[in-house]
């Protein structure tokens, strides 16, 4: 159940730092089977000689777990949860850039035309939203989006990226990112687009 916090965002869906949330409300969304069990949104988290495979998912979850910092108010965390009508059903992973090795050499960032240092941790980013299965559909992923923005801003962001895929012929898995119209609402817009299906969506703050 939802903790007595307040959350990041107005409106039905409550939004708060996973520090202040529960690991065990943290797993509830991701699941015991499927991508984001699997993955325990490591995946940019990865140093270049590290594979999921040669981890395995309790290598993973533990990782993961002294990431968020649940049960821990205050004590810094990787993102956000979302709880509908005081259940959890979703997750929105936000934090600095840097601490993301694999996103920075995906995206190559900084993008062509932009001189900006890739160690300043003072842009965030968004690498993943997701929705538990059963509550998809009403309005949780733009709520994650807002309230990933919301904390990175009294974290002391100075901006927030996002990566989302623009196309609509990928499968369920490739939405990871999220979609540009939930950043859109949540205040960003495109700064460039490295590839047909992918745009980074920015607002600073």
């Amino acid at each position: 159940m939802v903790r007595s916090a307040t959350s990041l965002v107005p409106g039905p869906v409550a939004v708060l730092p996973a520090d202040l949330a529960g690991w065990e409300d943290l797993q509830t969304v991701l699941g015991e089977r499927g991508q984001a069990a699997r993955c325990q949104c490591q995946r940019y988290k990865l140093a270049p000689k590290e594979s999921f495979g040669r981890l395995g998912v309790d290598e993973l979850r533990h990782r993961m777990r002294e990431q968020v910092g649940c049960d821990e108010p205050g004590a810094g965390t990787s993102g956000v949860v979302a709880y509908l009508d005081g259940e959890p059903v979703g997750w929105c992973a936000v934090e600095p850039r840097t601490a993301y090795p694999g996103l920075l050499r995906v995206y190559r960032i900084p993008w062509q035309g932009r001189a900006e240092d890739k160690a300043d941790d003072s842009v965030w980013a968004v690498t993943c939203v997701f929705t538990r299965a059963g509550h998809r559909g009403r309005g949780v992923a733009h709520a994650l989006a807002a309230g990933a923005v919301e904390h990175a801003r009294r974290s002391g962001a100075r901006a927030v990226e996002a990566y989302p895929v623009t196309r609509s012929d990928v499968t369920w898995g490739e939405e990871h990112p999220g979609t540009p119209s939930m950043f859109a609402a949540a205040g960003m817009t495109v700064v460039h687009r490295p590839s047909h299906r992918r745009a980074v969506m920015r607002v600073d703050l």
